[in-house]
C-alpha cells in the first residue's frame, strides 16, 4: 500500500475505521455512472451506503476522481458521477490509463476489487458479477472479474452472475480459476435478478462464522 499511496485518497472516516479496524465494504460505481439513470443512480447510490450503515459496517463507494482513487467517495463525488457526460469505466486495465490522464472513472466489479485491495479492504458488496459471455468458444468474451477474484484476496458478496450470461461455463471457469463460489445460504447459483439458476453449487454455508473461518483460511 505504501508504494500506491500516492494514488489513493481515502475519506478521513475510512482513514479512522481502517485505523481501527471496524467493519468497512467497498462499494463499486459503474452503477451509478453507467447502470441507471439520473436521479435513480443517486438514490441506489446512498441506499446501498445506509444498508451497509444499517448492519454496523462502514461504506467505502469507490471511483475515480483527479487522478486519485478515491474510497469513501462524498456526496458531492457521487454526484458528478451520476451526472457527468463522460464516465469511463475502469477495469484494472484501465486504471492506470485513467489515472494518469485524471479522467472521470467509475470502477467495475474487478476495479473495485483490486482498489479495495490496495486500500486493505477486505470485503466488497455487489449486485451480480460479469461472466463467461455466451458463444464465448469462439469469442472468448469472459469478464474481467472473474480472473480478479481469482487473484485479489477481496470477498466478494454478491447475487451471483447476470443471468444472461452462460452460468455452466461461468461457474467451469470460476473452477478452473480456483475460486470458491459459496452458497449463502443456498445450494443453487443465483442470477442476479433471478433467484433460481437451476445451477447447483458444491458449497453452502449457513452462518456467517463459517463464511469468515473459510475467508481467513483462504487468504
Amino acid at each position: 500500500m505504501n508504494q500506491l499511496s500516492p494514488y489513493l485518497k481515502l475519506s478521513d472516516e475510512l482513514q479512522t475505521a481502517l485505523q481501527e479496524q471496524r467493519p468497512v465494504v467497498a462499494l463499486e460505481s459503474t452503477v451509478i455512472a453507467h447502470g441507471l439513470p439520473y436521479p435513480a443512480n443517486v438514490e441506489v447510490a446512498y441506499a446501498m451506503e445506509a444498508a451497509i450503515r444499517n448492519e454496523g459496517a462502514v461504506p467505502a463507494t469507490v471511483g475515480i476522481h483527479d487522478g486519485k482513487i478515491v474510497i469513501g467517495l462524498n456526496r458531492d463525488e457521487i454526484e458528478r458521477l451520476s451526472t457527468a457526460q463522460s464516465v469511463l469505466k475502469v477495469s484494472r486495465r484501465d486504471l492506470a490509463l485513467v489515472l494518469a490522464t485524471g479522467q472521470l472513472g467509475a470502477t467495475t466489479v474487478a476495479g473495485t476489487m483490486l482498489c479495495a485491495s490496495m486500500a486493505g479492504i477486505r470485503f466488497f458488496a455487489t449486485g451480480g458479477i460479469g461472466g463467461v459471455h455466451r458463444g464465448a468458444e469462439t469469442s472468448l468474451d469472459i469478464s474481467a472479474d472473474l480472473t480478479e477474484l481469482s487473484r485479489t484476496p477481496v470477498l466478494v458478496v454478491c447475487a451471483g452472475a447476470k443471468s444472461i450470461l452462460d452460468l455452466d461455463l461461468t461457474l467451469e471457469y470460476l473452477e478452473t480459476q480456483g475460486v470458491p463460489v459459496i452458497g449463502w445460504q443456498t445450494d443453487e447459483f443465483p442470477a442476479f435478478y433471478v433467484r433460481s439458476s437451476r445451477r447447483r453449487l458444491t458449497h453452502r454455508a449457513d452462518d456467517v462464522s463459517t463464511i469468515a473461518a473459510i475467508a481467513r483460511t483462504q487468504w
